[in-house]
Formats: C-alpha cells, structure tokens, sequence
C-alpha cells in the first residue's frame, strides 16, 4: 500500500525535528544536516511507493537518512568539517564533556545513543534502522551508557 503526496507530508511535519537531530548528530554541521535532511525527504518521496508498510515509515525514513548522511560524509572526506557547533544547536548536547564523551565512543556505540536518546527511537526501531539484532543493540547501549558515564565521571 503506497503513501499519498498528502500522508507523506504530514508524516514529515511529525518526524522533521527528530530526523534532524540524527542528521546533525551524524554531519555535526547544520548547513551539512539540513542538506542530508532534505535529500533524504526527497529520496523518501520518490520512493514512497515502494514502502509495503506504511506503519514503518519513520523506520524507513531514518534509513533513507542516515545512508544519505554517510554518503554526504564519504563525499566530503577530505573537507575539513567545522568542529564548532552554531550556538543554537546546543540543545542538542546537554554541554561540551558530554558532547566531547560522545566523540570518544566508536562509531556503533554513538549510533546506538544518537538514535535512542537524540532520535527517541525504540529498541525495536533502532534494531531495524541499524539492521542488527535488538539484543545487541540492548548491548551496545549499556556499553555506551557505560563509558560515557565514566568519561564524565573524570
């Protein structure tokens, strides 16, 4: 069952915030996440069709995304992103040690954190934007969780 133009706008106004905060936590550049953001909305539109489930929409989305995201990355590998986030984005991170804390987990473990506490996606929909187990997920975030709270601890 395909999603009409009208259904995938309203889906987008529902998700657009969220779906930001990923793109930014991957881009870590507003201008770069902004971008992402919107190929990827752009991709999901002309792709709406081929989503069977409409009920994983968001899921679907956040995939669409956060492959756009590392596509943007590998294309700009050799630019040299701004380290500094505008102020506004601040809310984002909770403070410079978390954000730092952040930086220092590897790549499967900040995925895991980015789309669970930013994104306020589900076990269960992390496990399928990821494409890995829930269990590992579960894993990875009490891992996560873990080194971040000894790093702030320092």
């Amino acid at each position: 069952m395909a999603i009409h133009k009208e259904d995938y706008v309203l889906q987008i106004e529902n998700y657009k915030k969220g779906l930001y905060r990923i793109a930014y936590s991957y881009m870590n550049d507003q201008t770069l996440a902004m971008d992402a953001l919107d190929e990827a909305i752009y991709k999901g539109y002309l792709n709406r069709k081929k989503l069977k489930n409409p009920e994983l929409f968001k899921t679907w989305l956040t995939r669409i995304l956060i492959n756009e995201c590392l596509q943007i990355l590998r294309k700009n590998k050799h630019e040299i992103l701004t380290e500094q986030p505008p102020e506004e984005t601040s809310e984002f991170f909770d403070g410079l040690p978390l954000k730092e804390a952040l930086r220092k987990l590897s790549e499967d473990l900040s995925k895991i954190i980015y789309l669970r506490y930013y994104g306020g996606y589900t076990l269960a929909e992390t496990s399928v934007i990821l494409e890995i187990p829930q269990g590992t997920v579960a894993t990875r975030e009490r891992r996560a969780l873990t080194l971040l709270r000894l790093e702030l601890e320092e």
